[in-house]
């Protein structure tokens, strides 16, 4: 099985990050790809695809604060991935398995949201 790159677990790390510090209760696609943003392997697929990445932090970052309010948590709680969230991460792993390869990147994560 495939092991995750160490940026990637900081990449995964980063996106429950985000939803605790919202407090929000669940960790969404749009956490990840926040984070995703950051990572220097999705970073780099971003780039070569021209998506201005420092528009599409801040128009996620917006989306965060005006629509998901209703995962604001009562109390602080250590957020849950969404099976959204779950199932993009093991496509990627499922993809990096089935090309032969031994790690999974932020590249791959990106590519399978």
């Amino acid at each position: 099985m495939p092991s995750f790159a160490r940026e990637l677990e900081q990449t995964l790390h980063n996106a429950l990050g985000e939803a605790s510090r919202r407090r929000h209760e669940y960790a969404t696609l749009e956490h990840l790809l926040i984070a995703l943003v950051d990572d220097e392997h999705a970073s780099n697929v971003m780039t070569a695809c021209g998506v201005p990445r420092d528009e599409l932090r801040a128009s996620v970052k917006q989306y965060l604060d005006n629509e998901l309010g209703a995962l604001v948590a009562d109390s602080a709680t250590d957020p849950t991935p969404t099976s959204g969230f779950q199932r993009v991460v093991q496509r990627a792993i499922l993809h990096v398995q089935s090309s032969g390869r031994d790690e999974v990147t932020g590249a791959n994560v990106l590519v399978a949201l």
